[in-house]
């Protein structure tokens, strides 16, 4: 990793809730152009420590720093936070992945049209998203995620609710983005993102990272 800009740095990470510790002792850098998988059992603190690192959660020790400044972050979060109720559009939901940026509304609208193609939503861009299953819906918000095109990309198992159909179709769009965004990504769907991924680390209170992208998602580690 020498020679490239670190984006995230994380030192001395550790996690308590309740007494219950959730993360120790963890150490590593995202670097410019890295492709991390992250896997691990469930609870092993995969979320925690990427809410950790985009600073959405303060660890209980330890430091989280952005050496290179602010970053431009595009983020798929486990579990959406979009109430389906709440009266928004696909193509609301994908525009506000624009949200702050500089460009005028005509350019707004054709990178939002086209985002949602991208993401096979163009008969739904009208709909409201009470009306969406779960996989249209994470498919919109994947859409936001990558709207931008961010310098680094946080999926935190984006396959979640989405048919086999489009499941290919995803990777696809992740193998893409990895040639031009640093990409941090958790999966339990490992065996075919493991193959794209430059790095492999396995998180279960502690971090280990695997020198072979063979471990598949059985938590072993075959360095």
């Amino acid at each position: 990793m020498s020679g490239r800009d670190v984006l995230i740095s994380l030192r001395g990470i550790s996690l308590k809730r309740d007494e219950r510790e959730i993360l120790s002792g963890i150490d590593f850098d995202v670097c410019n152009g890295d492709f991390i998988a992250i896997t691990g059992p469930n609870g092993g603190g995969k979320t925690s420590l990427l809410r950790i690192a985009l600073r959405l959660l303060k660890p209980t020790e330890g430091e989280v720093a952005y050496p290179s400044g602010q970053l431009n972050i595009g983020y798929l979060p486990q579990k959406n936070m979009i109430d389906s109720k709440f009266p928004v559009t696909v193509q609301d939901v994908v525009a506000s992945g624009l949200t702050g940026m500089a460009m005028t509304q005509r350019e707004r609208a054709m990178l939002t049209a086209e985002t949602v193609e991208l993401m096979g939503l163009t008969p739904h861009s009208d709909k409201s998203i009470g009306v969406l299953s779960g996989g249209q819906l994470q498919r919109a918000l994947l859409g936001r995620a990558i709207i931008s095109e961010p310098e680094l990309l946080v999926l935190d198992e984006p396959l979640s609710y989405v048919d086999k159909q489009f499941e290919q179709s995803i990777y696809e769009i992740i193998e893409r983005l990895s040639h031009s965004t640093t990409i941090l990504l958790v999966s339990h769907e490992m065996s075919t993102i493991a193959g794209m991924a430059s790095r492999h680390l396995i998180v279960d209170r502690s971090l280990t990272e695997c020198r072979s992208a063979h471990h598949h998602v059985h938590y072993d580690c075959d360095n």
